[in-house]
């Protein structure tokens, strides 16, 4: 694709802007603590404890109460350290302010958020991986709209999140469909946001999870907004945290307790289909039943591969996508993952949640 025209730069200034003045911050700050980071950097490659040591805790993210939920369905709460917070923190941009705050020590995400903390100077590392094989987001209308197809997104404004997975999303879809950055208008907006861009009709497009697209066709579905699906896929769902987190070793062992238990509370909502929709999706967030099954219908069957090496591949593919577009600098984005978490994740369920 074309790189950016000087419209699309000014948006991607304020993209960056709208990502928190604590990025900033953060870089200013990294020549002189270059001799610390090298201190972190060898403390994260040293072997992980084998046991959790007495008094330990993690902050750990639970958007929308989901990781205590699970836990308590699953019988998962013999947890081997404390846990001191459970943030109700989702959007990568928030992840990352809350990493920097020293507010969170390890969260869940898609691909893009540690792509865009290595853009803003942060550092943190991938601990393990979800791969998600159907599409999670789909793409809604504003109301009254008569757009069919990703190809007809052409001269529209679409909501575009830099830092978050609907974001990658989107620019994915455009590529798919051969459509260049300069033939649409890129408005930045968090995910946050989307819904009251798309009910104002200050966006024509914007990418919304499967979660909340029920919602949305029966509240504006009667005045002409519906939903266009595509094959594009967000292939990582994740786990990651700040190198400072893991270069201590109890919170490095403790994260890597953390991670079978967060894989198999995946594996429970999976197999607990109804108890699921009507413990989260009816209790907690106010769906219907039908609206529920709906969402369930389309839900990812977990698969925690032993081997990240697709995953290696796909988030490099991701990072050159955004540096095509000037949104980020080009790297290699193995420095991304920190390979002693592999396989910890697919050793905790069975074979067939193993990729």
């Amino acid at each position: 694709m074309p790189p950016l025209s000087a419209s699309g730069v000014d948006r991607r200034l304020f993209l960056s802007s709208l990502l928190g003045a604590a990025a900033a911050a953060g870089l200013s700050g990294c020549a002189g603590s270059s001799a610390a980071d090298s201190g972190a950097e060898r403390a994260a490659t040293a072997p992980l404890a084998d046991k959790v040591p007495s008094g330990t805790s993690l902050k750990i993210s639970s958007y929308q109460g989901v990781q205590q939920l699970q836990f308590k369905l699953a019988g998962l709460t013999d947890l081997p350290f404390e846990v001191s917070s459970w943030a109700n923190i989702g959007a990568g941009p928030d992840v990352i302010n809350a990493f920097r705050s020293k507010s969170l020590d390890v969260a869940n995400n898609a691909g893009i958020p540690p792509i865009q903390a290595h853009y803003q100077g942060y550092d943190a590392k991938i601990v393990a991986i979800n791969i998600t094989r159907k599409p999670n987001y789909l793409f809604a209308t504003r109301p009254g709209s008569d757009i069919e197809s990703v190809k007809d997104f052409k001269g529209k404004k679409l909501a575009f999140s830099q830092g978050q997975a609907q974001g990658v999303v989107l620019l994915r879809a455009l590529k798919q469909a051969g459509l260049a950055y300069d033939d649409v208008d890129l408005v930045p907006l968090t995910s946050n946001q989307f819904l009251t861009a798309l009910q104002a009709g200050q966006v024509d497009i914007a990418p919304l999870a499967n979660s909340q697209s029920p919602a949305y066709l029966k509240q504006y579905g009667s005045k002409g907004a519906h939903t266009i699906p595509t094959d594009v896929v967000d292939l990582l769902s994740l786990l990651w945290a700040p190198t400072s987190v893991l270069a201590d070793r109890a919170k490095a062992a403790a994260v890597a307790a953390y991670i079978p238990r967060w894989a198999k509370g995946q594996v429970w909502a999976y197999e607990h289909p109804d108890d699921w929709n009507r413990e989260f999706y009816v209790k907690t967030q106010n769906l219907s039943l039908a609206q529920a099954e709906a969402i369930t219908e389309l839900a990812n069957k977990p698969l925690f591969p032993p081997s990240w090496d697709e995953a290696v591949k796909w988030e490099q593919e991701t990072a050159d996508l955004l540096a095509e577009g000037g949104f980020v600098k080009g790297f290699e984005v193995d420095s991304l993952f920190d390979r002693r978490f592999e396989g910890i994740a697919a050793k905790a369920v069975s074979a067939e949640y193993r990729k």
